[in-house]
């Protein structure tokens, strides 16, 4: 393995789909910055992928917090360190009917899916542009193509993001910076577990998970082909082919159905 002499700043990436994504650019010579809550975790993570010979710095911040994404950023200007990649991985969302669900926690959910990942691309950009390069991965999900009954704030918030995603993409065309939106479907990560959705029909075949780590690949190959955006797994590929050919109120129908609790009645 050659070292790139590059960082990539991965957020979310102690566990699931982030930690898989860090984990192919530590494998492919990518210095890593790596962005979680937990003080602990991102310790026990930092050693693992120092084991490929990279430099990591573990770096723990709240990103429901505005301050603390803005401070993310000040820490690396202080250290010299301008990020040649920005992965913005970590999410969350909250199950249950919009009735009765918690408004502060998806208040939060939006501070993070969004606002934060916002924040640190504007940050990246203006830091890149002077540059000429760098490459921005953000994780949607294939939720951003369907409205999500029981799952609404969560499905908003990664339409947003594809949406948001695919118009700076053209407004960057001329920089040298690419923006690629990556689309997993259903993942086998402990996403279901933080938003209380384990009585979901959607986890009633947990075969039917993706892994994360081939979802990482997608991302990471999508990322580095400068693809505008990627669809993992040939499932999901057909879910999306199948939604674009439906009304939005048969795809939210569907959806409905699809991720309503297994003791709902009709």
């Amino acid at each position: 393995m050659e070292r790139k002499n590059q960082y990539a700043l991965v957020t979310g990436a102690t566990s699931g789909i982030g930690y898989e994504l860090a984990k192919q650019f530590a494998k492919n010579g990518y210095d890593l910055v790596i962005v979680a809550r937990n003080h602990d975790e991102l310790r026990t993570k930092a050693e693992e992928f120092k084991s490929f010979g990279i430099n990591v710095i573990p770096i723990s911040k709240n990103l429901f917090n505005q301050d603390e994404v803005y401070s993310l950023y000040s820490e690396l200007k202080l250290n010299g360190i301008s990020p040649e990649i920005l992965v913005n991985d970590a999410g969350q969302g909250v199950y249950g009917k919009f009735q009765d669900t918690d408004i502060h926690r998806e208040v939060d959910i939006i501070n993070l899916n969004i606002i934060s990942v916002i924040i640190l691309a504007k940050l990246f950009i203006k830091d890149r542009l002077p540059k000429g390069s760098g490459k921005i991965l953000n994780v949607a999900s294939i939720a951003g193509k369907a409205p999500g009954p029981w799952h609404s704030v969560y499905h908003g918030t990664k339409a947003f993001v594809l949406s948001w995603s695919e118009a700076i993409r053209e407004e960057l065309k001329d920089t040298g910076i690419t923006v690629t939106a990556l689309l997993p479907g259903p993942t086998d990560t402990d996403f279901f577990n933080k938003a209380d959705m384990n009585s979901s029909k959607i986890l009633e075949d947990k075969d039917d998970l993706a892994s994360p780590e081939e979802v990482a690949i997608d991302g990471y190959k999508a990322l580095m082909n400068n693809d505008d955006k990627i669809i993992s797994g040939f499932k999901n590929k057909l879910s999306a082919a199948m939604i674009n050919l439906t009304t939005d109120s048969m795809a939210a129908h569907r959806m409905g159905e699809m991720q309503k609790p297994v003791t709902e009645n009709k």
